[in-house]
């Protein structure tokens, strides 16, 4: 027998036995100590409570706020549009090319074009979506294409 092909024997070890009396080694408190709130059934406490000191959430200044108006959008960099052979684009499109999400929290968001990875971009595209950064619009044209917002 190999030592790479040893097995561990199959050991059944019986879980310890809790208060079934003194002969178990753990009767009596069963493992728990003497009195408290913790050896009491159902006696456990929330990891953040700190025995009614003012708990660290209610300690800290609360810091800035969300605004519920802002606006989300569902972005696609022109970086993306350069790798693809086609050179017309609707929102119906880019939803079928996978190149924005179309479900979950954020599938009725609008679409936005950005420049990023502007560098390499070279193509005439038509391109309709609901916004475009001001250098994705520029690139867009500067190169003989279209970007029409819907």
């Amino acid at each position: 027998m190999n030592l790479h092909s040893m097995e561990r024997p199959q050991i059944k070890k019986h879980k310890k036995r809790l208060g079934k009396g003194q002969g178990s080694g753990h009767g009596g408190t069963a493992g728990r100590g003497h009195k408290g709130q913790k050896s009491r059934a159902g006696g456990n406490i929330p990891a953040w409570f700190e025995g009614g000191q003012m708990p660290l959430q209610r300690r800290i200044p609360k810091r800035g706020f969300t605004n519920i108006f802002k606006e989300h959008y569902r972005v696609v960099n022109l970086g993306r549009l350069q790798e693809l052979e086609e050179t017309e684009f609707d929102i119906a499109k880019l939803e079928e090319l996978n190149l924005v999400r179309k479900t979950r929290a954020r599938e009725k968001a609008p679409i936005k074009i950005l420049a990023k990875d502007a560098e390499k971009f070279n193509k005439k595209i038509y391109i309709k979506a609901n916004a475009f950064s001001k250098t994705a619009r520029e690139l867009i044209e500067k190169h003989g294409g279209s970007a029409e917002v819907v």
